[in-house]
C-alpha cells in the first residue's frame, strides 16, 4: 500500500468541514505491525524497518494495525531534515542501533488505516482519528500530535516556530491509498517543488559540482524549468555529485529545448534523482526563480514525482 498524499494549496480552506495539522518536515512512513513484528515501509514502497529499531516496540501494542505519519528526526525541538537525513539509508543493524541511542527519532502518527483485520479506508477522517485517539499511542518514541480548527492561526503559529507549515483535511475523507487527494492540502511556508536532476555543470575552472539543470513532469517527458546552484555548496554538493556520476549519458534527457548558456559545459545524466528545490515561484518560460537546493528525496523516485506531477 502507497499512503494517501495532499495536494499543494496557496490558501487555507476555512469551516467546519476542516482541520488542520502541522506539516512536519520528516520521512513519510506506513508502520504495519502484525503478529508481533514491526514494518516500516517509505512512501516509495522501500522496506525501512532496520533503520529505525527504537520503533520496533510498536510491534507489541496491538496484534494487527496500520499506522501513517512521519518519522521526524528534533533537534533543539524542531525538526530537523538534515539530521534525519543521516538515520533514512542506515541498512546495519549495528550501526541503526547506535544511531537510535545518539540520535533518536519520533514517529509522529495522524492516521489509521487497519485495525484488528479491519479495513479502515472507507471510513472518514473523524471516525480514523477518534479511533486513534483512543489507541492510547503516547509512548517514548512515538505520538499522536494535536489538530486545529482554526487553520490560519495555526498557519501563522507554524511560520513563527520556524516549521514546514500545515495540512488541512476534510473531515468527511475516506483515506485513498496512493492518491493525490484534493480532501488532503498542503500549506508549506516556502514554495518547495520537487524536481527531477537531468545535467549537472562543474564549479569554473573545477571539477566540484556548481549547478544542476532541472526539470519537472511535462508533455512527453521532463521539461527543462532551470538551474540551480544555491545550497549546493560543500557536503551538499559533495555527495549530490556522487549520485550523479554513475549517471552520466551523452544527451539531454529533456523534452523541452535547454538554453545554450544553460547547456553548454553540461554533463548529462539519467533523470533519476529527485531534489526538493524552494524558489520565488515561475518565472518567464515556466522557469525556476531563484531556486535554490533543499535536500535529495530519497524516499521519492523520478517515475513518483511523474506519476503525481507534484512532489
Amino acid at each position: 500500500m502507497r499512503p494517501m498524499l495532499a495536494t499543494l494549496t496557496e490558501t487555507v480552506p476555512a469551516g467546519p468541514e476542516w482541520v488542520h495539522e502541522v506539516k512536519w518536515d520528516g520521512m513519510r512512513i506506513l508502520a504495519e505491525a502484525k503478529g508481533g513484528g514491526l514494518t516500516l515501509t517509505s512512501r516509495s514502497g522501500r522496506d525501512v524497518t532496520v533503520a529505525f529499531p527504537e520503533l520496533v516496540p510498536l510491534a507489541d501494542l496491538y496484534d494487527d494495525m496500520l499506522l501513517d505519519g512521519e518519522v521526524v528526526s528534533f533537534a533543539d525541538g524542531r525538526p530537523s531534515f538534515a539530521a534525519l537525513a543521516d538515520r533514512m539509508h542506515v541498512a546495519d543493524a549495528r550501526k541503526a542501533a547506535r544511531a537510535a541511542v545518539a540520535r533518536p527519532v519520533t514517529f509522529v502518527v495522524f492516521d489509521v488505516v487497519r485495525l484488528l483485520g479491519q479495513d479502515l479506508t472507507a471510513q472518514p477522517w473523524s471516525a480514523r482519528r477518534a479511533l486513534l485517539e483512543q489507541l492510547d499511542l503516547e509512548g517514548p518514541r512515538w505520538q499522536v500530535p494535536a489538530t486545529h480548527d482554526d487553520g490560519e492561526g495555526l498557519l501563522a503559529a507554524t511560520a513563527e516556530q520556524g516549521l514546514e507549515g500545515i495540512v488541512s483535511k476534510r473531515r468527511s475523507s475516506p483515506y485513498s491509498p496512493g492518491r493525490r487527494s484534493p480532501d488532503w492540502l498542503k500549506r508549506p511556508h516556502r514554495d518547495t517543488l520537487s524536481v527531477v536532476v537531468g545535467g549537472w555543470r562543474p564549479e569554473t575552472g573545477g571539477n566540484r559540482l556548481g549547478a544542476v539543470l532541472v526539470g519537472r513532469p511535462g508533455d512527453g517527458g521532463w521539461e527543462f524549468v532551470g538551474r540551480v546552484g544555491a545550497g549546493l555548496a560543500g557536503r551538499a554538493g559533495a555527495s549530490l555529485l556522487t549520485r550523479l556520476r554513475p549517471l552520466e549519458r551523452a544527451d539531454s534527457p529533456f523534452v523541452s529545448p535547454v538554453p545554450r548558456e544553460d547547456a553548454v559545459g553540461t554533463i548529462w545524466v539519467e533523470p533519476e534523482v529527485v531534489l526538493d528545490v524552494a524558489s520565488l515561484g515561475r518565472g518567464g518560460g515556466g522557469r525556476l526563480r531563484q531556486p535554490s537546493h533543499q535536500r535529495v528525496r530519497t524516499d521519492l523516485t523520478a517515475a513518483d514525482l511523474m506519476e503525481t506531477s507534484d512532489g
